[in-house]
């Protein structure tokens, strides 16, 4: 059967032949050790749990409103004011099946054919698939790393062309855990509202930020850009709630009240128990979060300096998220390698060591290293990569 040619223009996942081959090799008894993990390590926090029991032993296993439930609105916007001032109505928020799909609706909901997507490099790998699934057209600029991979307001000046429907923000960011200041993110937000192009701004690891760093939303910088913005947000990594599926996005009335009917002939309603449990995440208490925060950012202390100590790795300090983005080029050819995809096989192959090559998120000479994993495995992984390189420099 011939296929639609929507998902004929699909890039193929870069890290789908590593993540085989990783369960290949432990399928044969071999020891790897997997640092792709886009997820938290730590459970549910408990009364999360039991409020889910609770939500299925009351019955609250049907439907319910496509837009999500009432009560989980309510918190959503209570969570909105006391973390960053900003004032919605219900009629202003959508709940969705993971922060994913609240992206994937807005893109069917904004975009037309030919309509233009301005998505800084590096990027999350989703958002150019998504936005040529609703007819649109991806335009990376380069977040150079001398600027710690951030685009400057004069690269996101000239990427503007007639066609250009809105940008994306991911701050902090994956992969490279990098987060904008207010500053920067006031220079971007002029020249949005000059261009009048519509902010994404996608902020599902906002709770996850190291070294005194803090995340600030665009929309908070001034009544102007919270009207320009839409945004993107879950439980999934602040609460440790990735397989409960429930994000949600906050904006504009008319494309939250279009997101919510396409969402109507789609997954009808994020599952009933999830927004339960997203409720008492919001509600309860948040001491779980910043257990965990302050766990990451051990962590990170911790590994940082033992990753810059591999020859020919760089790194530059992430201030968020869960994930190392180090410059591996060098490494690379020290040890024979034309392109750091190859460096990444060979680790696997002879070490057991996943890691996730850099050009699926448009970084080429990158990889990705998550610490959402025990310090335990996290040495062995460092000291597993730092043999292979140094046994096989040129």
């Amino acid at each position: 059967m011939k296929l639609a040619k929507r998902v004929s223009t699909l890039t193929p996942s870069s890290t789908l032949a590593i993540t085989a081959k990783a369960k290949a090799l432990k399928a044969e008894g071999h020891d790897v050790i997997g640092l792709g993990a886009g997820e938290p390590d730590f459970n549910t926090p408990e009364h999360i749990l039991e409020a889910a029991i609770k939500a299925m032993k009351e019955g609250h296993t049907k439907y319910t409103p496509s837009g999500g439930l009432a009560s989980l609105k309510e918190a959503i916007i209570k969570k909105f004011q006391q973390d960053q001032g900003l004032d919605y109505q219900p009629s202003e928020i959508i709940v969705c099946t993971g922060a994913k799909h609240a992206l994937y609706t807005l893109f069917q909901v904004i975009l037309d054919e030919g309509d233009e997507v301005i998505i800084p490099t590096p990027y999350w790998v989703s958002y150019p698939e998504q936005v040529k699934l609703a007819g649109g057209v991806p335009v990376f600029v380069e977040g150079r790393e001398e600027n710690q991979f951030k685009v400057a307001p004069e690269q996101l000046k000239e990427a503007i062309t007639d066609k250009t429907k809105a940008v994306i923000i991911n701050s902090p960011s994956n992969p490279t855990g990098m987060i904008y200041t207010k500053e920067e993110l006031q220079a971007l937000g002029e020249v949005c509202l000059e261009r009048n192009v519509l902010i994404i701004s996608d902020e599902i690891y906002e709770k996850l930020t190291y070294g005194g760093h803090q995340h600030v939303s665009i929309a908070e910088i001034s009544p102007q850009l919270k009207e320009n913005t839409i945004i993107i947000n879950g439980v999934s990594k602040s609460h440790s709630m990735t397989g409960w599926r429930i994000g949600y996005a906050a904006g504009d009335e008319c494309i939250i009240k279009a997101m919510t009917n396409l969402a109507s002939h789609s997954t009808s309603n994020p599952t009933s128990i999830a927004q339960y449990a997203a409720i008492a995440a919001y509600e309860g208490p948040q001491e779980p979060v910043e257990t965990m925060r302050k766990a990451f950012e051990d962590r990170l202390n911790i590994i940082y300096e033992k990753l810059v100590d591999i020859p020919g790795f760089s790194c530059i300090k992430p201030q968020g998220a869960f994930y190392l983005f180090p410059n591996a080029k060098e490494a690379a050819a020290k040890t024979g390698f034309d392109h750091v995809d190859d460096f990444v096989k060979a680790i696997l192959e002879e070490e057991k060591v996943a890691l996730v090559p850099g050009s699926g998120f448009g970084a080429p000479d990158n990889v990705r290293l998550s610490y959402a994993t025990s310090l335990e495995l996290l040495d062995k992984a460092i000291e597993r990569i730092k043999r292979f390189v140094v046994n096989h420099q040129k």
